[in-house]
């Protein structure tokens, strides 16, 4: 479904898209399907994540009148090949469920402080605490960033300093990984992390959300190593 895949405003691997792909089973029935029932279907698939479902329905159902038509023979090995890719997608988030309920089962001896700070659950508070060991090897925040790798080079000149500086390619990649994806989750949940996401964002016109997720991670490592060097709960500020 050309299509779709051209479509920014559409994800191509989300839930309701594999959705639709496992309900219609060429692109002309999509593209010729009912929009009150299309709409229903993006409404119970997406369970509320779109804002203006009968404009999603619609806009998938143009993207699908406007999708280049494969012959018959290769459109079947297509439809073959993603119904399998399908299969081992939806296998594989049910083994990530299971593990992610034995590392929640396992985190519960563990005493931490880290669940404390919205959008942190145990699967993230375990990863980044396996990762950092014991908090009282770090002397300082900064040295915590510098091991997980949310550090930049320097590149100035006189005054001027670059707005896309790289981050150092060293580091845990792993503790990096967890930091990026706790920040991630913890700027939707915490009104002073979305607020210095969101500034962050609107200071450059390139690479906002890397850049701005990047910087909202290193402010993670400060409140993350606070808590767990000084065995505190975080209390969120009023909003």
């Amino acid at each position: 479904c050309s299509g779709m895949a051209q479509d920014k405003d559409i994800a191509n691997s989300s839930s309701t898209t594999i959705a639709l792909m496992e309900r219609f089973e060429t692109v002309d029935d999509l593209a010729n399907s009912d929009l009150e029932e299309l709409t229903a279907f993006v409404t119970e698939t997406g369970r509320g994540r779109f804002a203006d479902p009968a404009a999603t329905a619609k806009a998938v159902r143009a993207a699908a009148k406007g999708s280049y038509r494969l012959p018959k023979t290769v459109n079947d090995t297509v439809n073959q090949a993603m119904s399998v890719s399908i299969a081992s997608m939806r296998a594989l988030k049910e083994q990530v469920k299971v593990l992610d309920k034995a590392i929640e089962q396992q985190f519960e001896i563990i005493p931490n402080t880290l669940t404390s700070i919205p959008g942190i659950g145990k699967v993230y508070s375990a990863g980044i605490i396996a990762e950092i060991g014991d908090i009282h090897r770090f002397d300082s925040q900064a040295s915590v960033a510098k091991f997980s790798g949310l550090v930049w080079h320097k590149n100035q000149s006189g005054e001027f300093e670059a707005e896309h500086s790289r981050m150092i390619k060293s580091g845990n990649r792993y503790l990096r990984y967890y930091l990026l994806e706790a920040a991630n989750s913890v700027r939707r949940c915490d009104s002073e992390f979305r607020r210095y996401y969101d500034f962050k964002f609107k200071e450059v016109n390139k690479y906002q959300h890397k850049r701005a997720l990047a910087l909202t991670a290193r402010k993670l490592v400060r409140l993350v190593f606070r808590l767990l060097k000084d065995n505190r709960l975080y209390i969120p500020p009023e909003s």
